[in-house]
């Protein structure tokens, strides 16, 4: 029927992360033109990561016609709970009647376990990137993505990727102006600048089993700023360079260089979000040399400009964000 509502069904189950089903949910309502339901595998009200307990109006195996989205919430690792067994079997099973499929979060894994992902590129929190190339290398991660759509199958990152996700979803189905307008309400980018790289926590240490590479890691940690050349590394280890890269390669899946970069790019980071130091001078103290190598190092590695950076995650004064004065006052 000309101007009926698109049928949304969005998949929830126990410890479902709240901002992933009220994120879309809230798009797709200011939007209008949309009939979302949720269900459940059993029907049964859900329990969120919050503890907010959550109404569906459906249990999964009832679905048996076609719908015009199926759209996957994720699970909080910290709210203790599993995805239930027999899921993703529901979900490819509704999939086969759905003009496209999609994922917030963590729910990309379902879409994984249920095949739906096979040889297409796909993404999900930055936390769980690695589990979903682990758990299944014949998908292809794009770990750095705020949303990926591939053929009929879209996948978005974590928690509030959600609401770029729907808006998408909307710009597809009602136009970039519906879409916008959404994103105005909601205060929120149409399009958010740069990747989810920027939010990840910065690499932690790791411990190598190799006791050479180990003190090498352990060096460039305490002293990020330091010479950390190539033919340094390997001269203050005594091993060869090419023993050393080997060594990089086979740990870490890196080289010794990019590893030395994302150090600094961490270090600075920190510098970026806690102090008012200028950019020049987190760049001569991370080790950078310049402010326009550590610029460059910041696109490679978090995928915005390190000014760009401190102005989104510097936490602001008290008053700084808060609207100014009436004229007058």
């Amino acid at each position: 029927m000309a101007g009926a509502a698109r049928e949304v069904v969005l998949v929830v189950y126990d410890g479902v992360v709240v901002m992933d089903l009220a994120g879309p949910l809230q798009v797709l309502h200011g939007a209008g033109g949309y009939r979302v339901r949720l269900a459940s595998p059993d029907g049964r009200a859900v329990d969120t990561d919050a503890g907010v307990r959550v109404d569906v109006a459906l249990a999964l195996p009832e679905i048996r016609w076609p719908v015009d989205t199926l759209l996957v919430a994720g699970c909080s690792p910290r709210s203790g709970r599993q995805v239930p067994a027999g899921l993703a079997g529901q979900v490819r099973r509704i999939s086969g009647q759905a003009r496209r499929v999609a994922s917030v979060c963590t729910g990309a894994l379902v879409l994984a376990e249920a095949g739906l992902l096979d040889g297409r590129r796909a993404t999900t929190h930055w936390a769980a990137c690695g589990d979903l190339a682990a758990r299944f290398p014949e998908v292809t991660v794009a770990a750095d993505a705020i949303w990926i759509r591939d053929g009929p199958v879209l996948t978005s990152a974590g928690v509030t990727a959600g609401i770029d996700l729907a808006l998408a979803l909307v710009t597809e189905d009602l136009g970039a102006d519906r879409a916008r307008t959404v994103a105005r309400h909601l205060v929120v980018f149409l399009q958010r600048p740069g990747g989810q790289a920027q939010y990840s926590a910065p690499a932690g240490r790791v411990t190598p089993r190799d006791p050479v590479l180990r003190r090498v890691l352990d060096e460039v940690q305490a002293r990020p700023a330091a010479g950390h050349r190539l033919s340094a590394l390997a001269g203050r280890a005594a091993v060869s360079e090419r023993h050393l890269t080997r060594l990089f390669r086979r740990e870490l899946g890196t080289s010794p260089a990019r590893y030395v970069e994302q150090v600094r790019v961490g270090n600075a980071r920190r510098l970026l979000e806690e102090g008012t130091a200028s950019v020049a001078s987190v760049a001569r103290d991370c080790g950078f040399g310049s402010a326009e190598t550590m610029r460059r190092a910041f696109l490679r590695v978090v995928g915005v400009t390190p000014a760009d950076y401190r102005r989104r995650f510097n936490a602001p004064a008290p008053d700084s964000a808060a609207a100014p004065p009436a004229a007058g006052r």
